[in-house]
């Protein structure tokens, strides 16, 4: 009769598995600071035109220049028309109200930016 000897395992030396190192992620570049520009809001509600007539050019452009006093466009309200004017001076920056549009009171009409 044979006798099959196994032979039992060696016991391996246990060896941590390599780590792997860590890599220097480079930081996100900040967001640059979000700049508040001054606005020109409307003093009440009523539908905004940004020219006195249809055919008449606007009062103001992207670009263009305003200092306080300057009308930018009309509310009409009530049937009456009512010259919305500059409280600030600087470039128009952005028209946020389209012409034709209703627009409510202390709403940003134009954005400025300073001189």
């Amino acid at each position: 009769m044979k006798v099959s000897r196994e032979l039992a395992p060696v016991p391996q030396p246990l060896v941590p598995a390599p780590q792997p190192r860590p890599v220097a992620i480079p930081a996100a570049p900040a967001e640059p600071a979000r700049i508040e520009y001054p606005t020109v809001n409307a003093p009440l509600t009523g539908i905004f035109y940004r020219s006195a007539t249809p055919q008449a050019a606007s009062f103001t452009q992207v670009g263009s220049i305003v200092s306080p006093g300057d009308v930018i466009g009309l509310i009409e309200a009530m049937k009456l028309f009512n010259e919305i004017r500059s409280q600030a001076a600087g470039k128009v920056r952005r028209i946020m109200a389209e012409n034709g549009q209703l627009v409510r009171a202390h709403q940003p009409l134009i954005e400025l930016e300073p001189l």
